[in-house]
């Protein structure tokens, strides 16, 4: 579930990101909304994510993704022009993301038991 989770929160990175840019520096007011509601829960959901999933992993897979869907978004509506190197850049990044997902550690317990001690204190 927090994979999913990281996924869909990557999606929103990216509706944020176009929709920040459609603002128009804030001033106007649907798109402002937007990237308003879609900030607010593409970190809940990374925040989620990170609870069973490293940060270091996490927060690639995050921006990795959402930076991929964002240029493929804006290539895909005449904002961006594709490019045979751009989009092989892109699918770099995309085989970099899913390596971390198998190279991902085990998960780990947030618990305070599983805090390291100072073994000087």
């Amino acid at each position: 579930m927090p994979w999913i989770v990281l996924l869909l929160s990557a999606v929103l990175e990216a509706v944020w990101a176009t929709a920040l840019d459609a603002s128009a520096g804030f001033t106007l007011l649907v798109p402002s909304l937007i990237f308003l509601a879609a900030c607010v829960a593409s970190m809940v959901g990374l925040a989620y994510a990170m609870n069973s999933i490293p940060v270091s992993t996490a927060y690639a897979v995050w921006t990795g993704l959402g930076a991929v869907l964002t240029v493929a978004y804006a290539m895909v509506f005449g904002n961006e022009q594709p490019g045979l190197l751009k989009i092989l850049f892109l699918a770099g990044i995309i085989g970099c993301v899913v390596g971390l997902k198998f190279v991902e550690s085990a998960p780990r317990d947030k618990s305070p038991d599983t805090v390291p001690r100072d073994p000087a204190g």
